[in-house]
């Protein structure tokens, strides 16, 4: 069954809107919309907490759980990339009628893709989107974004299947206080528009876009939660520069100033593509790379934000 028709069947259900947030940041700025249910008792969460041998990041009625790439030791352009900077796969569940929709984006090595889709199909979940994120990264990574709806213990299991084709590692690393960020925050806040959070040793932004979004009938409410929000990621290369990465968030007619605003600013265009299938408007998401002076590709990426209709503080 198509996400559409999953989210029309929630319309009665769905009382609030909720978001994804982890610990000890905020991961609403990194997830995909859901629109909340008031059936969240209905969900045994420690049985799904089991099956994936974590705990999760818990807003509302919303569970997230994450899945990082740390196995994984990834270079680009002399940068080795932190988890929280490009290797952070996810699997969020929201209550509905009883049962759950699922959604997420799982990272991936070329090989584990055909493996972790196959379980996935088999299991009865969706495939929404296949796509790379960097260029000339070694090894090269690629993200699968994925869905559903029915039994949530089912699902996780299926999604733990399918992870256990892969090196993803199904043990979590213990949690520790994530190192300082060496660039001045402040300013980047300032300049971006919105406060960042320390994630991971990355300092992460999420820029919400003003318009609503609409899916299966449906406003995806909050914007920011759940991956349609402009997320912006910068991780301290040593002397005030920083590596940069993420994506925006755009409507088609913003796709070309946006890659035009960020080629002048020095900062390569990496990907476009789709995230969702039946979103309204229609969404491309764009993503980008450079490792410069922090401040310099800040003021890049707002100008580049400026051609886009998002919020600023």
């Amino acid at each position: 069954m198509r996400l559409k028709n999953w989210l029309a069947a929630s319309i009665v259900a769905a009382a609030s809107a909720s978001s994804a947030n982890a610990q000890p940041i905020d991961w609403s700025i990194f997830t995909e919309p859901f629109i909340s249910s008031a059936h969240a008792q209905a969900i045994e969460w420690q049985k799904i907490d089991e099956v994936f041998g974590r705990k999760p990041a818990v807003s509302g009625e919303v569970h997230r759980y994450g899945f990082p790439r740390s196995d994984l030791t990834v270079t680009l352009d002399g940068v080795t990339i932190k988890p929280s900077l490009a290797l952070g796969g996810w699997i969020a569940f929201m209550p509905m009628h009883g049962e759950a929709m699922v959604m997420g984006d799982l990272v991936l090595l070329e090989t584990e893709i055909n493996p972790v889709m196959a379980k996935l199909v088999a299991g009865g979940l969706e495939i929404t989107a296949v796509h790379n994120h960097l260029l000339r990264a070694s090894p090269a990574t690629f993200y699968m974004h994925v869905g559903g709806h029915g039994d949530p213990v089912k699902m996780a299991s299926t999604i733990r299947d399918a992870l256990a084709t892969s090196k993803t590692p199904l043990t979590p690393l213990a949690a520790a206080a994530p190192p300082a960020i060496d660039l001045d925050t402040a300013q980047l806040d300032q300049i971006i528009g919105v406060k960042g959070q320390n994630n991971g040793g990355v300092y992460a932004f999420a820029v919400p876009r003003r318009d609503p979004v609409n899916q299966g009938g449906m406003q995806l409410a909050p914007v920011g939660p759940m991956g349609v929000a402009q997320a912006i990621n910068f991780q301290p290369t040593g002397g005030g520069k920083a590596a940069i990465t993420g994506d925006f968030v755009l409507t088609g007619d913003e796709v070309n100033p946006v890659i035009k605003a960020l080629k002048e600013n020095g900062i390569d265009v990496t990907a476009l593509h789709s995230h969702m299938l039946d979103e309204q408007p229609r969404l491309f998401f764009m993503h980008f790379w450079a490792n410069d002076d922090a401040i310099k590709l800040a003021k890049g990426l707002r100008a580049a934000l400026d051609k886009t209709a998002s919020t600023k503080s």
